[in-house]
């Protein structure tokens, strides 16, 4: 009986001693003043030192697999890169062009662009005194397109945007009214009116006053006192007005030579 107390009361020895010889589990990620202050006895420390160790085997897989990653990417960007060059050699084969000559391109184009955008900062005003400026650009940019190299899809593109901006920056200048006044006072005529130093201060731009007005002129050679007309902004003819005048002239020539070529009309009564 002794015996099996004796064995009892060291069972229960033992266990109190593990027991009470467990330690709380490491902070592993405590910072070097922590560990400083309480120090880790040596079974923490080997926790942490296994703990620690396993982290960098993971970070080590990790970046074999990342660097296997950048082996592929490379190999992938090496065969696109040689298919972008293959391909722009192709376009410029069919461009019948030098690289020189598509960087000469992209250089015109680019001189134009920055020109329009600074245009698009003024206001109002100072966009309708730039008007003439804006038709120069747009001629240079339609002779740009008329290259084979625009129709390259980058540049084709810039320049389609390019135009419908320029188009975005076209102003006419406010119109006036023009009350006709009479031939004996005023001597108006739409030749004399265009002429006025205050309207456009050149008889040749008549068309501009007939072809504004044609719901009320329907001769350009007959206008009547007391006739409102609306006078454009001074500015060369356009395709119409010169489409117009043309066809003026020609209605004109053709009357003269059917008027000379009628044969005068003869007296047949007899002279007394």
């Amino acid at each position: 009986m002794k015996h099996v107390i004796y064995m009892y009361l060291l069972i229960m020895l033992a266990f109190g001693q593990t027991a009470f010889s467990q330690e709380a589990p490491p902070d592993c990620n405590a910072s070097e003043a922590q560990m400083k202050a309480k120090p880790f006895t040596k079974d923490q420390g080997d926790i942490c030192i296994k703990e620690w160790e396993q982290r960098v085997k993971d970070l080590k897989d990790r970046h074999a697999g990342l660097v296997s990653s950048i082996a592929t990417l490379n190999q992938s960007l090496t065969s696109t890169n040689a298919s972008i060059q293959k391909n722009n050699e192709d376009i410029l084969a069919l461009l019948n062009a030098t690289q020189k000559q598509l960087e000469e391109f992209a250089q015109r184009l680019g001189v134009l662009e920055g020109k329009v955008r600074s245009i698009k900062g003024l206001n109002e005003a100072q966009l309708i005194e730039r008007q003439e400026e804006l038709r120069f650009l747009e001629t240079e940019l339609n002779k740009l397109r008329s290259e084979r190299i625009s129709l390259n899809p980058p540049y084709f593109n810039r320049i389609t945007e390019l135009a419908r901006d320029i188009r975005s920056l076209y102003r006419s200048k406010p119109t006036k009214d023009y009350v006709v006044g009479t031939w004996v006072d005023d001597r108006d005529c739409l030749w004399n009116i265009a002429g006025k130093a205050e309207i456009y201060n050149d008889a040749l731009l008549w068309p501009k006053v007939w072809q504004a007005n044609t719901e009320i002129i329907r001769n350009p050679d007959v206008i009547f006192p007391g006739q409102k007309l609306m006078l454009p902004a001074s500015a060369p003819k356009t395709s119409d007005e010169m489409k117009a005048e043309r066809a003026y002239w020609k209605k004109k020539r053709a009357a003269a030579q059917k008027a000379n070529e009628t044969p005068a009309p003869q007296n047949s009564g007899m002279l007394k």
